[in-house]
């Protein structure tokens, strides 16, 4: 009888067995009938995507063709796919050659404005965040609001501007400014020193008027997080007598952890992604030993173009952004291996 009943059992098994891989069978047979009457179905979101594929596809991905200059001795009259090969020549001199010292000092500047930037400049938008979450006055938060988003739509020539009135005023910006005067004032710099002119203060001048122009901006997905957290998480805490700051620690930042997690990546990734704009409009000859960063350093190479000047700014930029790419690619294994969220 027992022998009986496990052979019942086996059999049972079986079946179920040869109707899951039935079931797989067919799953996979219509695998594309499924995504086709997905497609259909929602015919019209798919439509619009395609003018961010064509933008994406014409300025992304086309333009990776011009890396090649890294590689070759780029000449204006015989065009890039017709010059000469020069393999690895251009990065061996950017690391080990004649250029290496202003390369590395670029870089140098480069990982310190960024990581800087993600120590003091990262957290700020969730600070943000949470004090527009605890105003209670939805006329006064959307105002509050509107006024932190609005210097992220000013031009960057208009903020270096103010940022230069600000700290040197005058038609030669000899005098000093309302916040030079102020640092005087308070003895945090000696009336000695020109800010404007100083390498010294240069990081620190870029980071504030960074985080002046864009903490707003940036505490809208966050904000949007916190806003996405059940009302009753809070009240359960305040039934145990949670609080604000455990609500804030217990319910707050739990509840926006992906969000705080995927941001995080993504500025790593952005990490080495210094604009030359800003650089260029703020920095001057004698702050250059701070301020020079890769993308203002190949801007000025290929400003410049002479021999192989292009390929060395190819080089520069390569280089930059497979650094970028091991940054994306180790912060998110490590977010993946620490908790369940990543980006892929």
């Amino acid at each position: 009888m027992k022998n009986l009943m496990d052979e019942s059992k086996t059999l049972e098994e079986l079946k179920q067995e040869l109707a899951k891989e039935e079931l797989l069978e067919q799953i996979e047979k219509n695998r594309w009938k499924n995504y086709f009457h997905i497609i259909l179905k929602d015919w019209r979101l798919y439509i619009m995507l395609i003018p961010m594929i064509f933008w994406y596809f014409c300025w992304r991905y086309i333009p990776m063709g011009g890396l090649i200059i890294a590689f070759k001795r780029f000449d204006l009259t015989t065009g890039m796919w017709d010059s000469n090969f020069a393999g690895f020549y251009h990065i061996q001199d950017l690391m080990f050659g004649n250029k290496a010292k202003e390369f590395w000092e670029a870089f140098r500047n480069t990982f310190l404005l960024s990581f800087y930037g993600l120590v003091f400049g990262f957290p700020i938008p969730i600070i943000l965040a949470l004090f527009f979450s605890e105003i209670k006055n939805n006329l006064y938060r959307s105002v509050v609001q509107v006024f932190s988003y609005l210097p992220r739509f000013v031009s960057t020539v208009v903020v270096t501007t103010l940022t230069i009135l600000l700290l040197r005023k005058g038609s030669e910006y000899i005098e000093p400014g309302v916040i030079s005067n102020l640092f005087y004032n308070m003895g945090l710099v000696p009336r000695t020193v020109n800010m404007m002119y100083a390498p010294q203060y240069f990081r620190a001048i870029y980071h504030v008027t960074g985080i002046w122009e864009t903490a707003g901006y940036g505490s809208i997905v966050y904000f949007a997080a916190i806003m996405a957290i059940s009302p009753t998480n809070y009240e359960a805490a305040r039934i145990d007598g949670a609080s604000k700051m455990a609500q804030i620690r217990y319910v707050t930042l739990p509840g926006m952890a992906s969000t705080l997690t995927i941001m995080l990546i993504l500025r790593i990734g952005d990490l080495l992604n210094v604009g030359y704009e800003k650089i260029l409009l703020l920095a001057n000859d004698k702050t250059y030993v701070t301020a020079q960063v890769i993308s203002s350093y190949v801007y000025k190479i290929g400003m410049s173009a002479t021999g192989g000047s292009y390929s060395l700014g190819a080089s520069a930029d390569l280089f930059n952004a497979v650094i970028a790419m091991l940054l994306v690619l180790g912060s998110n294994l490590i977010s993946r291996k620490i908790s369940d969220t990543s980006l892929f």
